[in-house]
């Protein structure tokens, strides 16, 4: 795989039957656990009127959170394809769409096409690409206020799952592939984007962290 992704893996793993079993799971039980922490933090910090920006959102459903907690409007970045019918849907159900504007589009690859916002989240994406400081690179450079992604934790028995995982993918032809990256190299490139980590969670399977300007 190269430095950036290959929407074609994206697609096939992330497909149509995925978002609609995350939407479902949505609406009969909100969010996660790594999910409402991550709104969690953002709102207790304060989003009344602020502008979000979600990379690699998938249907949509933090910024339908978040969206109704105080902020204003969003923008979803996405590189898969396949979530659109689905985030319209919730976002209708919602009546929250003239509030969200989606886009598919990688910001690693054109960050100068996107415009900042107060917030940016990215939650369960920096796992799923390969040039973590190139990506987190760009999302900071976006970030007014706040910035706040989760990752899966960097040990043994994630490293070595992950490992098996990606060689089941390789043998079968399949692109795509799941990283662990280190969490000390991932914060230094916020860090140089002017963001200091100020909360931190972790619960089974992933972590949260939130940094602020």
């Amino acid at each position: 795989m190269g430095e950036c992704c290959e929407p074609d893996g994206y697609d096939r793993m992330f497909s149509k039957r995925f978002a609609r079993r995350t939407a479902r799971r949505y609406r009969r039980r909100g969010l996660s656990r790594s999910a409402t922490a991550l709104a969690g933090f953002l709102t207790e910090r304060g989003i009344d009127g602020a502008t979000v920006l979600e990379i690699g959102g998938g249907v949509g459903h933090v910024q339908v959170e978040l969206l109704r907690r105080g902020a204003t409007r969003a923008v979803n970045l996405e590189i898969a394809t396949s979530y659109e019918a689905e985030a319209e849907r919730l976002l209708e159900q919602a009546g929250l769409g003239d509030r969200v504007e989606r886009r598919v589009m990688d910001i690693a690859r054109s960050p100068e096409e996107v415009e900042p916002a107060d917030v940016v989240v990215l939650h369960r994406v920096v796992c799923c690409y390969p040039d973590f400081q190139r990506l987190l690179t760009a999302a900071g450079s976006k970030a007014d206020r706040m910035l706040v992604f989760s990752h899966p934790p960097r040990n043994v028995a994630t490293r070595v799952l992950l490992s098996l995982e990606n060689g089941i993918r390789r043998m079968k032809g399949d692109s795509f592939r799941a990283f662990a990256h280190p969490p000390e190299q991932m914060l230094a490139a916020l860090g140089d984007a002017g963001l200091r980590a100020t909360y931190r969670w972790r619960g089974f399977g992933w972590c949260v962290v939130g940094l602020e300007r």
